[in-house]
C-alpha cells in the first residue's frame, strides 16, 4: 500500500474553472483573482486581504509595509521553515532567533522577552502546523515594548483563537497557498490586516508601486518603488474551486486528526505535542499532523521503504550555515529545545481522501518501526 504525504484536493469543478480562465485569454491577475480575494476575506473575517506569489514574499511585503529595515531587529523562533528568517535580511534588518518550547514547538515567551532590546521593532511568531498562538501574551508584549506583530500563519488558514479566525489578531498576518496546505493555488500567499494604510501600501507595492486608485492605465501614477507579486487568474481559479468546499475540507482534516489521536492513544511509543490539543474556543487547522518519536531518521527511512511517505516536522535554523554564520542573523541561547523538536518530530500523511483504514495501517506500521 502506497500512501503519499499529501494529495491536493482537485475535483472536476476546479478543472473547469481553470479551463474557463485559459479559454478567456485573461491569464494574469484579474477578475478571478479579485473574486478569490473577496471570498477569502469573507471567510477569514478580516477587513483587508491581498494575494501575493507566496507566503515568503508576503512576509517580505509585510515588513516593508511597517517600515522595517536597516538598524531594526525582528525576533523569530528557531524551529520554523527558513522563509521566516530569510525575509528579514532581505529587507535589511537583523533576524534574532530564539528558542521554542519543547512541549508545543511554538515561540518560547521567556526567551522572546529576554531578547527584546531598543532595536527590536517586530516579532514574527509562527503558528506552526496550524496551531493558533497565544495572542493574549503576544499582545501584552506588543503593548509593553511597542512592537509590531507579523504572524507567519503559513499553515493556519481556518484556525480559530477564542472564537475569532486567525488573520485578525496580528498587525499583519501572512498565509501560504502551497500544495501542502488544504487550500492551495499551487504557489501563492495571502496577506491580511485591519489597517487600511498598510493594506493600501501592500496593494501598491505588489503592483510595481502603482497608485491603485487610478481609473485607467492612462491615468496611472507610480508613487513608490515596487515589484510584481501578483497572483494569476489561473492560480486563483484553483483556489476558488477549493473555497467551494472549504468547510468540508477543514472538517475532514479535524476528523482525520481526531482519528490519529485515538489510534496513537493505544501506543506507548508515540508522543503527541501539546500543540495538537486545542484549548477551549480555539481550533487547530491541522495543516500537518506531527508526532514525537525516538530515532526519527531511522524510523522515517523504514516507513518510506514500506510505501508510507512521512517527513520531518520543520527545520532547526541554527543547524544550517545560512543562519549560523551570517552577520544579519543573531542566535540567542543554546536553542536546545528547537534541536530536540527537529530530531524527534515526524509528520504523518494527511489529505482529504485519506481513509481510517489507511490511518490505522500508518500507525500500525509506525509502531512496528519504533
Amino acid at each position: 500500500m502506497k500512501i503519499p504525504l499529501i494529495k491536493p484536493f482537485i475535483n472536476d469543478s476546479i478543472k473547469k474553472r481553470v479551463i474557463d480562465v485559459l479559454d478567456s485569454g485573461y491569464l494574469t491577475e484579474g477578475p478571478v483573482t479579485r473574486e478569490f480575494e473577496e471570498k477569502m476575506k469573507d471567510f477569514l473575517g478580516c477587513k483587508y486581504l491581498h494575494s501575493v506569489t507566496s507566503c515568503t514574499t508576503g512576509l517580505e511585503v509585510a515588513l516593508r509595509a511597517l517600515g522595517i529595515g536597516p538598524g531594526d531587529e525582528v525576533i523569530i523562533p528557531d524551529y520554523t521553515y527558513p522563509a521566516t528568517a530569510s525575509v528579514i535580511p532581505i529587507v535589511g534588518a537583523k533576524a534574532v532567533i530564539v528558542d521554542v518550547s519543547k512541549e508545543d514547538m511554538l515561540l518560547n515567551f521567556d526567551a522572546l522577552e529576554a531578547a527584546i532590546n531598543k532595536n527590536t521593532k517586530a516579532i514574527i511568531p509562527v503558528s506552526l502546523f496550524g496551531a493558533p498562538l497565544n495572542y493574549d501574551k503576544l499582545n501584552e508584549l506588543k503593548i509593553k515594548h511597542n512592537l509590531f506583530i507579523v504572524e507567519d500563519a503559513a499553515c493556519t488558514i481556518g484556525a480559530v483563537y477564542k472564537g475569532v479566525k486567525v488573520g485578525n489578531q496580528a498587525d499583519i498576518t501572512v498565509f501560504s497557498l502551497h500544495p501542502r496546505k488544504f487550500i492551495t493555488t499551487g504557489e501563492g500567499g495571502l496577506i491580511t490586516t485591519n489597517n487600511k494604510k498598510w493594506a493600501d501600501w501592500i496593494n501598491s507595492y505588489k503592483h510595481f508601486g502603482m497608485d491603485m486608485t487610478g481609473a485607467n492605465r492612462e491615468g496611472i501614477h507610480f508613487n513608490i518603488i515596487g515589484t510584481n507579486y501578483k497572483l494569476t487568474n489561473i492560480q486563483a481559479a484553483v483556489g476558488l474551486g477549493q473555497l467551494e468546499n472549504i468547510d468540508e475540507l477543514l472538517n475532514k482534516r479535524i476528523q482525520l486528526a481526531n482519528n490519529y489521536k485515538k489510534l496513537i492513544k493505544e501506543s506507548d511509543k508515540i508522543n503527541l505535542p501539546m500543540v495538537l490539543d486545542p484549548k477551549p474556543n480555539c481550533q487547530h487547522s491541522f495543516q500537518t499532523y506531527v508526532v514525537y518519536i525516538d530515532d526519527r531518521d531511522r524510523v522515517m527511512s523504514e516507513m518510506r521503504n514500506k510505501g508510507i511517505e512521512v517527513q520531518i516536522g520543520s527545520y532547526s535554523l541554527h543547524m544550517h550555515n545560512a543562519y549560523s554564520n551570517n552577520s544579519q542573523i543573531e542566535l540567542v541561547g543554546d536553542l536546545k529545545n528547537s534541536a530536540w523538536c527537529f530530531r524527534h518530530a515526524l509528520a504523518l500523511p494527511l489529505y482529504n481522501d485519506l481513509t481510517f483504514e489507511q490511518q490505522k495501517f500508518i500507525i500500525d506500521e509506525l509502531n512496528s518501526c519504533i
